[in-house]
């Protein structure tokens, strides 16, 4: 059997289960609409499917890789979306948001970097994510953007959040900038055909607030839109959610295809 047809198959296992739990709770003009993990089981012995060794993996493929069934996204308000938030340890929420996936702005324009990864870490990176957070690392990518000195900090936390549960962060950098303020900048990498999602940093928010109160939190998504093209967003909360305060395309080239023109537009562009 082809990965294709299995990926196939576990999505639409994951469809029948996630479809029947929102459909027997829904009632019009819900906004939000509780369900507990444990509920995967009961669900999957009464449609007789079999289930994944983790449980999480099926909120996981709707937020990150796949779409929610026709039957949830139709009935959501025009302009809203159906997203999947966690609620608290092995608790979730069908929730409506009017910004539910994140993705690159293809109108932007590209600025060219040095590239300063290593060759050796190009030939052996292990995965699309991993080759990503090493090139915003070596490439001091963070600081670039945000324009404050950071630093890693830990890569691949995980942690428990009150009213969240479990979340997991790629990355976090520290930073302090020239007035001596100091930043915790949690930082959200995808590639392949994963996605980012504004549960990720809706869960980032809440990660900052619970282990680093004292510092100015400044949640990163990072997407590979190419090998070496990245796309870099920072992100505010307003009084209607999560929203991107600002967006900035990367390109990594030999240090020799920067020109000086490029480097005349860059110092006309205004900061």
């Amino acid at each position: 059997m082809s990965k294709r047809r299995r990926s196939s198959e576990v999505l639409n296992r994951y469809t029948r289960i996630i479809e029947h739990i929102f459909l027997e709770r829904y009632r019009a003009g819900m906004r939000e609409i509780p369900f507990e993990r444990e509920e995967f089981v009961r669900v999957a012995r009464l449609l007789k499917i079999e289930l994944p060794k983790n449980l999480g993996d099926i909120p996981y493929t709707f937020r990150y890789r796949g779409t929610l069934p026709v039957s949830i996204t139709q009935t959501a308000p025009e302009g809203e979306h159906w997203i999947i938030r966690p609620a608290g340890r092995g608790r979730y929420l069908f929730a409506l948001t009017n910004q539910p996936l994140i993705a690159p702005n293809g109108m932007l324009a590209e600025t060219k970097v040095p590239n300063s990864t290593p060759g050796v870490i190009d030939m052996y990176a292990l995965s699309d994510e991993q080759a990503l957070l090493a090139k915003l690392r070596y490439n001091r990518l963070i600081d670039i953007f945000v324009g404050v000195t950071c630093y890693s900090l830990q890569s691949h936390l995980r942690t428990t959040v009150p009213a969240m549960g479990q979340v997991e962060t790629d990355e976090i950098y520290v930073g302090v900038d020239r007035r001596g303020v100091h930043y915790v900048l949690p930082i959200q990498a995808k590639g392949g055909n994963d996605r980012l999602s504004v549960v990720q940093i809706e869960q980032d928010f809440g990660m900052c607030a619970a282990k680093f109160p004292d510092l100015v939190c400044r949640p990163i998504a990072a997407q590979f839109m190419a090998d070496d093209l990245i796309a870099l967003f920072d992100f505010v909360k307003t009084d209607t959610g999560v929203a991107v305060a600002s967006e900035k395309h990367y390109r990594l080239v030999p240090p020799d295809q920067l020109t000086a023109d490029d480097l005349r537009r860059y110092l006309a562009e205004p900061q």
